[in-house]
């Protein structure tokens, strides 16, 4: 008799976690069959959150969420209980505190004078207007590996718009215009309302506290395996009848050489790449250690995987320039008030309900976003916490002489009160503030530009028990650096090896929404 199959995941990021989910809900697969392997001491991959008040908090990032998109993640999420809210799910309770703390950015753009930028308009010329119009329209096969510069003037990208939505999204101009155009057809609803942000939602907590520390707890009572310290650095394989088979696991558990043998019908999941790799933390004193894929090893393995085979991918396509794919964000741990109340009283907006506050006229194109509070599960009352990052972290500083890149918490500190003319003592005098800087410089590798093929498809062709799931892979009609491009590919691999029939929740089309695209022509003639 043939043992019930298994499944094991190379990789504990969100996608990963979402397959594991949706083994156990959509394929019947008992969570005892299932074993997450991931190389660092905590589960959740870009979705992080970590610290304590008296250490300071730290979180590389956050992601962006709305209710009119991200269809496969709240599906997900309709199903994870609430940690919070006996009897409700994760959905429940986001959508609840939503509706209670409505973003509307008071003081999205502002310049260097400390003055709020008119947003009503979007700043847009006759040219720019029909340039990306046909950017819009132009079909991805006409666009090839081509760059956003390669069809928009140099004057668009010093218009409110260009700023208020790189910021939002993370772009840079010479980013890819294939997923530059996806975000425009994807996120048409966000155009009509980017001055405000009035479509962005947030979770309760951090993402990591809020999302994946509930689907962690679920998988775990479904008595699912989760592995950390667990770097797995190959996969064995043979070809059966023209099939690609993996049949053993190579890594290293604590640091011991550890070799875990496949049986017929297991299925393997590998998360290809990573945005986060090589990512580094400094602290008030010390600036973040400049680290590359070598010290990281989340590319080693895909790179392994490609090697003569065309239909693994090109993972040189995404980490070969650190420049254009590199920024540094910061956390700021709080211990008095007065700094949240300095940004009430300038931007109009309470924590939580402003969204980004952007500098215009910062060199290192600073933003810094006040979440409402607490924005961790064990932060205390009396502490307060706001994260920033900035895109441009090899410029020098216009109130530090200094790279981002190279500045330590302080003088990122130093920077913010520069803009703001806030005097440093009072925000971060002894004892009051703690800043702790984060270099990436792979954040936004996956919107380097690409051609067809660079991207593998979620179960590659010619393969058997086999699925790469991240950021990386190809979906149609869907946008990467979102939680969904994450939770899609998982859901695709899964329905796809077992041969699950049920609908996959599809892209919205509101692009192709009457209204939505009244909306946005109307925003562009501002």
């Amino acid at each position: 008799m043939t043992a019930p199959r298994k499944a094991y995941f190379v990789g504990g990021g969100i996608a990963s976690l979402a397959a594991a989910a949706f083994l156990i809900r959509d394929g019947g697969m008992a969570g005892s069959r299932i074993t997450v392997l991931e190389a660092g001491p905590v589960l959740g991959g870009s979705l992080d959150g970590a610290g304590d008040a008296e250490r300071g908090y730290s979180m590389r990032g956050g992601r962006m969420l709305t209710t009119d998109n991200y269809e496969c993640t709240w599906d997900l999420f309709k199903a994870i209980p609430s940690l919070a809210q006996p009897g409700r799910s994760v959905f429940d309770e986001t959508r609840e505190f939503n509706e209670q703390h409505v973003s509307h950015a008071r003081a999205r753009l502002v310049d260097s004078r400390r003055a709020k930028v008119p947003v009503a308009s979007m700043g847009f010329s006759m040219r720019d207007r029909l340039e990306l119009l046909a950017l819009a329209n132009a079909e991805e096969s006409a666009l090839g590996s081509g760059c956003i510069t390669d069809h928009l003037s140099p004057a668009f990208f010093q218009t409110e718009f260009w700023f208020m939505w790189v910021t939002t999204f993370a772009f840079q101009p010479w980013h890819s215009a294939v997923e530059f155009r996806r975000y425009l057809h994807r996120f048409m609803l966000e155009f009509s309302r980017i001055e405000t942000l009035a479509g962005v939602k947030r979770t309760v907590l951090n993402q990591y506290d809020s999302l994946v520390v509930p689907l962690q707890r679920w998988l775990e009572s479904q008595g699912v395996r989760l592995v950390a310290d667990c770097t797995v650095t190959d996969l064995d394989h043979h070809t059966v009848d023209g099939r690609f088979e993996v049949i053993a696991l190579h890594g290293r558990l604590n640091g011991q050489a550890e070799i875990l043998q496949l049986e017929d019908d297991d299925l393997v999941f590998v998360q290809n790449g990573s945005m986060t790799d090589a990512a580094s933390l400094g602290s008030m004193t010390i600036a973040p250690p400049k680290l590359k894929k070598a010290h990281g090893g989340s590319w080693t393995l895909w790179e392994k995987l490609a090697e003569g085979r065309p239909s693994f991918g090109r993972p040189a396509a995404f980490n070969s320039c650190i420049a254009q794919s590199a920024w540094a964000s910061f956390t700021v741990t709080l211990k008095d008030p007065a700094f949240f109340e300095l940004m009430q009283r300038f931007s109009g907006n309470e924590a939580g309900t402003g969204g980004l506050v952007t500098f215009t006229d910062s060199n290192w194109l600073m933003s810094i976003v006040l979440a409402h509070q607490p924005h961790f599960a064990n932060q205390p009352a009396d502490v307060q916490v706001f994260w920033g990052y900035g895109l441009f972290p090899d410029r020098i500083g216009n109130f530090v002489a200094k790279a981002m890149a190279d500045c330590t918490g302080a003088e990122i500190l130093l920077e913010l009160c520069g803009h703001l003319r806030f005097d440093v003592e009072t925000v971060a005098g002894v004892g009051r503030a703690n800043c702790i800087p984060c270099r990436m410089p792979y954040i936004t590798s996956m919107f380097m530009p690409r051609a067809p093929g660079d991207r593998p498809l979620p179960v590659p062709p010619g393969t058997k028990n086999f699925a790469f799931i991240s950021q990386f892979v190809e979906i149609p009609l869907d946008t990467v650096f979102t939680v969904e491009f994450s939770v899609r590919a998982a859901q695709m691999a899964v329905y796809q090896l077992l041969g699950i029939t049920k609908p996959i929740p599809p892209v919205t089309p509101h692009d192709k929404s009457l209204h939505a695209r009244f909306d946005a022509l109307v925003k562009a003639m501002k």
